[in-house]
């Protein structure tokens, strides 16, 4: 009697799940499909960013390699093809665009690229603030210093990572706008912070005796 009970369940489990499988099967073989595709789209995807990403690579490698042929002209132009790509090559080709330009005695051309990468939302802020930074070193000696001085000021909130810098040029814009009261308080202040690099308080020691004459 009770393999007779044992088959019989077993007949009405069997039942159970083909009428199970008749109205919800479909969809479980879609969710499946959709299971395969999403997970082949996923990693054919990966295999195209990381093809992309070795192109970029090979592309900004030949474009180094102009420098050293002595051709920037040449530099700058397949400098200027890696940077049509928003990945971290064309950003590290929009800055080796601009030194080129700094080293060729093309100041404004350098400034404007660096100008443009600062206002750029896409780049991460670290970049932008680096640009700006730049910015501010290769025009210290021609962009009207109120308005150089507004754009470096949150560069030097304590929490920036290039406040350093930033000091360091507000207060030589501070001298070059005749206000040496402000310049010598800044660079009292950067002398004394141990936090700042060596170099950034030697400099602002030397700085500093010179002001006081």
């Amino acid at each position: 009697m009770t393999d007779i009970f044992r088959e019989v369940d077993e007949d009405l489990r069997r039942d159970n799940f083909l009428g199970l499988w008749k109205r919800y099967g479909n969809y479980l073989i879609a969710l499946v499909v959709l299971i395969v595709v999403g997970t082949g789209a996923y990693v054919a995807y990966q295999r195209y960013i990381e093809s992309h990403r070795l192109q970029r690579a090979q592309e900004f490698i030949a474009a180094a390699e102009q420098i050293g042929k002595g051709d920037n002209s040449a530099a700058i132009g397949a400098f200027a093809a890696v940077a049509q790509s928003t990945d971290g090559y064309g950003i590290l080709a929009r800055f080796r665009m601009a030194n080129i330009k700094n080293r060729i005695g093309d100041d404004p051309g350098a400034v404007a690229i660096y100008d443009a990468i600062a206002a750029d939302s896409a780049i991460p802020s670290s970049f932008r603030d680096l640009a700006t930074i730049l910015a501010a070193t290769h025009s210290l000696d021609k962009a009207d210093p109120a308005a150089l001085t507004t754009r470096l000021q949150p560069l030097t909130a304590d929490g920036s990572p290039w406040r350093f810098s930033a000091l360091e040029l507000t207060g030589l814009l501070a001298h070059r706008a005749n206000d040496d009261a402000r310049a010598r308080t800044i660079f009292t202040k950067l002398a004394d912070d141990r936090d700042a690099p060596a170099g950034v308080r030697a400099r602002a020691a030397e700085i500093l005796a010179s002001l006081r004459g």
